[in-house]
């Protein structure tokens, strides 16, 4: 037998570059990290060259990966829109956009909601998402509330809290180191404004395109983040309940004109229900 491109791990392969890197993709397609790396190992072992370098939790393409890439992504269009005209009838699809500031839980619970689905899952910025579901390219979408001007359902509020690497103090005589998304970013001015009125002088000291990049970055002692708090504290990060609570953000969903409404009432009641127990005096720290 030639060589083969197996179909799971070119699915694989294009949600590190949607995503961002290793630990987004696996989030995003419901698996194991190491699953996602046996995937591109599989792929690198089928074209004998490598196709990503890793840095921490992102990833950047080799010349031999973008290319790779591209006939990936034509490959699964073929793929899908196969499946969707044999066995679309039957397991209607669904796709639907979320920030990464609430993607560990959103992504579990709408999936959920949609046992008799085929759900697709697009992670990006509010406002991208929020232009999607205007071109009806998103059934729904699911985002903070202050990112965005477009009416939605209030599904729930995201607890914050804040990280930083185990041991870590500020700098003397510097502020406070912040960590945050590039602007635009609520959470990011959350922080700011946080910081700022208890009097710390805070200032950001590296900023980044992916959540998994600020975790990055604060696990090697940078400085502080305000993240969406999850049942399970990141690896390599602790809370610190010594800075200024700040509230939870609340969540929008959005539908687009003509989507299944029976849909969108479903994923709604899933996420509500999940973000009901995640109460910060409930979360491990």
């Amino acid at each position: 037998m030639g060589h083969v491109l197996d179909i799971v791990a070119l699915r694989s392969l294009v949600a590190v570059a949607d995503c961002g890197g290793f630990h987004r993709a696996a989030t995003t397609l419901l698996v194991s990290q190491s699953a996602v790396s046996q995937h591109v190992r599989r792929l690198e072992k089928v074209i004998g060259r490598p196709i990503v370098e890793r840095h921490g939790r992102g990833a950047t393409f080799t010349p031999d990966g973008q290319a790779l890439l591209a006939e990936a992504r034509r490959i699964l269009g073929a793929h899908d829109d196969a499946l969707r005209r044999l066995v679309g009838a039957d397991r209607p699809t669904v796709t639907v956009g979320t920030t990464e500031h609430a993607a560990d839980l959103i992504l579990p619970a709408v999936t959920a909601a949609l046992p008799g689905h085929q759900v697709r899952f697009r992670i990006d910025r509010t406002r991208r998402l929020d232009e999607a579901v205007d071109r009806g390219v998103l059934d729904l979408a699911v985002h903070l509330a202050e990112a965005s001007n477009a009416t939605g359902e209030p599904v729930g509020s995201l607890p914050l809290l804040w990280y930083a690497a185990p041991g870590w103090q500020p700098p003397a005589g510097r502020g406070w180191p912040v960590v945050a998304i590039e602007e635009p970013c609520v959470l990011r001015r959350l922080a700011l404004a946080a910081l700022h009125a208890r009097g710390l002088d805070p200032y950001v000291v590296c900023d980044s395109g992916y959540a998994a990049g600020v975790l990055d970055a604060v696990r090697s002692g940078l400085g502080v983040a305000l993240m969406a708090a999850t049942a399970s504290t990141p690896d390599g990060v602790e809370a610190r309940r010594d800075l200024p609570p700040v509230e939870a953000a609340e969540l929008l969903l959005r539908a687009r004109n003509g989507a299944d409404p029976g849909v969108a009432i479903a994923v709604a009641a899933e996420i509500r229900s999940v973000l009901e127990v995640q109460q910060p005096g409930q979360l491990v720290a």
